[in-house]
Order: C-alpha cells, then sequence, then structure tokens
C-alpha cells in the first residue's frame, strides 16, 4: 500500500509539473480526459501539412532498410487556419521501424533563442502520454512566430540516433 501511495504521488507530481513552464496550464482534468491520453486520429483532427521521411536503414544494406516518417498535426487551432501557431495545441503521427520505442523531441526559437522545448514518447507503454499533446507557448514564449524543429529519434546506449526531423513556423 505504501508503495502504491509512492508511485500515485510521482505520477500527479509529473503531471502537475508538465505545464509549470506554459502560461496557460491545464487543468486535471483535461491532463486526464481520454482525448488528451489518446493520440488524436485522423477521424477527430487534421493533420497539417507537414511532414518528413525518415533515411533511415541500417549500416548492412542486405539486412534491409527501414523507414520513418514524422507528421506534424494541429490537435486544437485556436484561430482555425489549420496550421501551428503560437497558443495552439500540436501532436505528432509517428512511424518507424527503426525502434519500438520512438521519442520526439521539439524545440522553438525566436530570433535564435529557444523559447520552447518538449520531449515524449509515443509508444503504448509510455508513462506520460499526455505530454504528446504540446501547447506552443511558455513562460519565454508571450507571443509572436516562432521557428520550430522537430526530431523523433530513439535510445540506443549512449547515442540517440536521429531517424527524421521536421521544421515549421508557429504563426505569431
Amino acid at each position: 500500500m505504501r508503495w502504491l501511495v509512492i508511485l500515485a504521488s510521482i505520477v500527479v507530481l509529473a503531471a502537475s509539473s508538465v505545464n509549470c513552464s506554459r502560461e496557460r496550464a491545464n487543468s486535471a482534468n483535461d491532463i486526464f480526459s481520454s482525448s488528451n491520453i489518446l493520440a488524436p486520429s485522423a477521424s477527430n483532427r487534421a493533420a497539417t501539412p507537414v511532414a518528413a521521411q525518415g533515411k533511415g536503414g541500417h549500416k548492412n544494406p542486405a539486412v534491409g532498410s527501414s523507414s520513418s516518417s514524422l507528421t506534424l498535426v494541429t490537435y486544437t487551432d485556436i484561430n482555425g487556419n489549420g496550421l501551428p501557431n503560437w497558443g495552439d495545441t500540436v501532436t505528432f503521427n509517428v512511424s518507424t521501424t527503426e525502434t519500438t520505442e520512438p521519442h520526439v523531441d521539439l524545440k522553438c526559437s525566436q530570433n535564435g533563442v529557444i523559447v520552447y522545448g518538449a520531449t515524449t514518447g509515443y509508444f503504448a507503454s509510455y508513462l506520460w502520454p499526455w505530454t504528446q499533446f504540446m501547447t506552443l507557448s511558455s513562460t519565454a514564449w508571450q507571443s509572436g512566430a516562432a521557428d520550430c524543429t522537430a526530431e523523433l529519434y530513439y535510445f540506443s546506449g549512449t547515442q540517440t540516433p536521429i531517424i527524421a526531423s521536421i521544421s515549421f513556423t508557429a504563426g505569431g
């Protein structure tokens, strides 16, 4: 019972710290709602026209090649223009044959200064699935457009090979 209480406390702390750097923090109901825990499907959200194919592949071409893709999805589109903007919530559709535990790292910058950063896993057993929904704002990013780059990678010992990446501009 004691371990269960400690584990529950850790999960609550992780959930409450997800939005600590964001201006508009989600309520606990938003964080744990079923729509935030499950990745969006094509039926409830439209993908923005930003995608990248990873180069993938193995060192030995005879073994076969791999493929990876990373597609930006605007989950909450505040102004309804179908493009990512400051304050919108985004997620990613991830596909790879390179690993069973892909991660995405998103960084946004204004004038070369990083104003937003988020990293999360995109696999079924990932412990914090609500972090797959990233609100494009922070205390450092109060408004305006930002240049963003998302990288699809996985952990492999001390290395984190990047298998696909995309860049986009989040409007202001």
